[in-house]
């Protein structure tokens, strides 16, 4: 039985001689006081039979409210350390990461409480030069970036001095 898998899009711009990648930190409260490393690509699982580029397209909206067209630039699907594959695409594009409106979803909180509440899947987002979304999105995500970098010709992510 094949593992599961979740598909995403890396969207990137560029700005100020560098090139700035979209990342959404997980909601809830487990994430809420995390930061380096547990940041992601907007993502999320394939319904059986869901074409993986839909999928992708379909969760960025989930997770943020908006939609993404471009030029989508298929990246080599990775393979998360407990077992789930994501597959990606790098797509140029921009939006403003304070206005972005997540899905929810339940959980008991706090845990064995009875109480359950709604959180936002993703509490929020933003830019990020790639040397720096390297410390904060999730280590099994960091290939997308390498991947990314070499797509644009070895965009080095970092600020330049204007």
């Amino acid at each position: 039985m094949p593992g599961k898998r979740s598909a995403g899009l890396l969207v990137y711009r560029r700005r100020s001689g560098a090139c700035e990648v979209f990342l959404v930190h997980p909601g809830g409260p487990f994430w809420q006081s995390r930061d380096l490393g547990a940041w992601s690509v907007p993502k999320g699982e394939l319904t059986p039979d869901e074409d993986p580029l839909d999928a992708a397209r379909r969760e960025f909206v989930e997770e943020t409210g908006v939609e993404m067209s471009g030029d989508f630039l298929s990246l080599v699907p990775i393979r998360q350390p407990g077992g789930k594959t994501i597959d990606a695409w790098a797509v140029e594009g921009d939006c403003d990461p304070t206005t972005i409106k997540s899905n929810t979803f339940a959980a008991e909180w706090p845990p064995r409480s009875g109480h359950v509440r709604e959180f936002p899947e993703v509490d929020r987002a933003a830019w990020f030069v790639i040397d720096e979304a390297r410390e904060r999105i999730t280590k099994g995500q960091r290939g997308f970036l390498d991947q990314l970098r070499v797509l644009l010709g070895g965009d080095s992510g970092r600020k330049t001095r204007e």
